[in-house]
């Protein structure tokens, strides 16, 4: 007879197990990349992110889980809600605690339920979790319950509870291309060429670019980026989520699953992008650059990851949240999805509403930029 408990710390849960139940590579479902967040206290209850993750047992084995947080804010999500939040102000009532499905400062999609493969009715394990959440959801008095970035859309239809939303990424996908050559035969002519120029960034400022993963990536490396990082929040009125613990946590205990791209002239650092590893997909996270150079930022955090993808025969890269210049360097719209409980009534139909309006938008803004797109008809 399994039982299932929410936990406040992954301290209090043997890795080797957490990683036996998720077994797939997606690397922030990993326990190393999750517990790095709690451990550098950039993933906590004094920044807003509690943790509180859902754990069922069989015996001493994890049989499903799920990563979970009381949320009082909605910042490094990547889903935005702060307008529900500011309409239950208007009306006099709390948004905040929520309690959150998400990976955070994280937009990728993934599964947020995790069922051991030894499991056989995973789909009914899948209702029976979702139904233990909410009812926690309910005791534990949060207003509402979110699983961001979602596989699999069409698995929670069928729940009465939860409301679907859409958004748009850019994703590049690997059409068994030989090299980057062979990508830009696939694109119009124009499009290839404005690629071949902003390309001319490496050789006109005399950079190098290097690609580091493993052993390779030394303490020095982690400091720039992390110092690049640092620049790029501040440049932008960001906010900088993340420690530099957490960077030399993943040094430590993940540097398999990081991929750093870095631009030197002189042997001299200026720019680095991370990146994270799976056997399918590669994951675009942060840049950042000491110097202005044109074009170095799609070189680095484009270019550059599709080149590694075709090399090392990944699939997919997704290059982050938002960005619609990220279609004319041949990264696709594709949609990305989460879902919802509201615990009120009236505003979950009111929410409802806004998301069949906000669906249709979406759809209709998915199919102009797909009238964009630079690939040959």
């Amino acid at each position: 007879m399994s039982k299932f408990f929410f936990c406040s710390s992954l301290n209090s849960i043997d890795k080797q197990s957490w990683n036996d139940c998720v077994n797939d590579d997606h690397p922030f479902l990993q326990y190393e990349f999750l517990s790095a967040l709690e451990r550098s206290n950039s993933a906590t209850t004094k920044t807003g992110w509690q943790p509180y993750h859902y754990i069922e047992m069989d015996n001493d084995d994890i049989i499903a889980l799920c990563p979970l947080y009381i949320k009082s804010h909605s910042f490094g999500e990547y889903i935005f809600d702060h307008s529900w939040a500011d309409a239950y102000h208007r009306y006099g009532l709390n948004y905040y605690p929520k309690l959150q499905s998400a990976i955070p400062f994280t937009p990728v999609t993934g599964d947020r339920i995790i069922i051991n493969n030894k499991v056989k009715n995973k789909k009914e394990k899948e209702t029976k979790i979702i139904n233990n959440i909410i009812a926690e959801a309910k005791k534990i008095n949060v207003s509402s319950l979110h699983f961001n970035f979602i596989k699999n859309p069409s698995r929670w239809e069928n729940n009465k509870d939860i409301m679907l939303r859409s958004n748009i990424q850019f994703h590049w996908k690997n059409n068994d291309y030989k090299n980057f050559d062979d990508f830009l035969k696939s694109l119009s002519s124009r499009k290839r060429k404005t690629i071949k120029k902003e390309r001319l960034c490496i050789s006109n400022n005399n950079l190098e670019v290097k690609l580091l993963n493993g052993d390779l990536i030394k303490e020095e490396h982690i400091q720039f980026f992390y110092d690049c990082y640092l620049d790029t929040t501040g440049r932008k009125w960001g906010s900088t989520y993340l420690s530099k613990n957490f960077f030399y946590d993943l040094l430590l205990n993940f540097k398999d699953k990081i991929l750093l791209i870095m631009a030197f002239q002189e042997n001299i650092k200026i720019a680095s992008a991370i990146n994270f590893l799976s056997n399918s997909h590669l994951y675009g996270r942060l840049w950042g650059a000491k110097y202005e150079i044109p074009f170095l930022h799609f070189e680095l955090c484009y270019y550059q990851a599709i080149d590694y993808a075709i090399e090392n025969n990944i699939k997919i890269v997704e290059a982050g949240a938002q960005g619609e210049h990220k279609l004319q360097r041949g990264y696709v719209p594709t949609k990305t999805w989460s879902a919802h409980w509201i615990k009120d009534k009236e505003f979950s139909n009111a929410i409802q509403s806004f998301l069949n309006k906000e669906g249709q938008l979406i759809e209709s803004e998915k199919n102009k930029l797909e009238v964009l797109s630079p690939y040959k008809g």
